[in-house]
């Protein structure tokens, strides 16, 4: 029997710089969450790669990238996606979603996403985890955990039957689970600093946001580090089904 299998999403597309240095935004993923024995394969969905109904069958597992797109936006490849993750949902298949990814499933099962209230949310956030979750149970973890973020949507609306897991300052749902098969996560478990600070200067230079704020922002980046040890683990843990 063969180990393991996973899929990652992609829905964004890769910068030069995290193409060289990690190996692409697939490359991030697998360092984070990847173990010996395991496949990993890709699917480019932002440019309209999906896997098929006979290839979903074989995967225990997927991951939704982050993306530059909205998550209440609807390209073409967008709607293709929200389908692709009721299907997912009705298969029981575990699936983890990472910003983009974490608004899309929140879209996808019944929930309302959007601008967040409160503006771009970039830097090293401190969320607080709940400490009913059942999800969380097995788990030790502690109830606070900084976490890399970069946004400017959030799911506004939790989807029916769906769990608050995480929230913050700024944002009222950090976290969310949905079963014990899909969770959703705002923040960026599997970004270094680096991949922060190099994401800043794009949107910098893009126009998306000020001087001002880009250099407030990494400031404040240089003074806390996230907890990335206990969000692997975290998201380790529960996309091969151990939690």
């Amino acid at each position: 029997m063969g180990g393991k299998r996973f899929a990652v999403l992609l829905c964004a597309e890769d910068s030069e710089y995290v193409k060289k240095k990690y190996g692409g935004y697939f490359g991030v993923f697998v360092k984070m969450l990847g173990e010996e024995g395991e496949t990993w394969d890709m699917y480019r969905v932002a440019a309209g790669e999906f896997p098929d109904d006979g290839e979903i069958v074989h995967y225990d597992g997927f991951v939704i990238t982050g993306s530059c797109n909205d998550a209440h936006g609807n390209d073409a490849w967008i709607c293709k996606l929200l389908n692709l993750l009721k299907i997912l949902d009705s298969m029981k298949k575990r699936v983890l979603g990472i910003c983009f990814g974490h608004q899309i499933l929140g879209r996808a099962l019944g929930g309302k996403t959007g601008r967040a209230v409160s503006g771009w949310d970039i830097g090293v956030t401190t969320v607080h985890l709940s400490p009913s979750s059942k999800l969380l149970g097995s788990l030790t973890m502690p109830s606070l955990m900084s976490v890399i973020e970069c946004h400017q949507d959030e799911v506004r609306e939790l989807p029916p039957k769906a769990e608050v897991m995480a929230w913050s300052k700024k944002t009222g749902i950090e976290m969310f689970r949905h079963g014990d098969h899909i969770m959703g996560i705002q923040g960026h478990p599997e970004y270094t600093k680096d991949i922060l600070l190099h994401l800043i200067d794009r949107l910098l230079q893009r126009n998306f946001i000020t001087e001002t704020y880009a250099n407030e922002v990494k400031a404040s980046v240089d003074a806390q580090e996230p907890d990335r040890e206990a969000w692997k683990k975290l998201c380790t843990c529960f996309i091969k089904g151990r939690l």
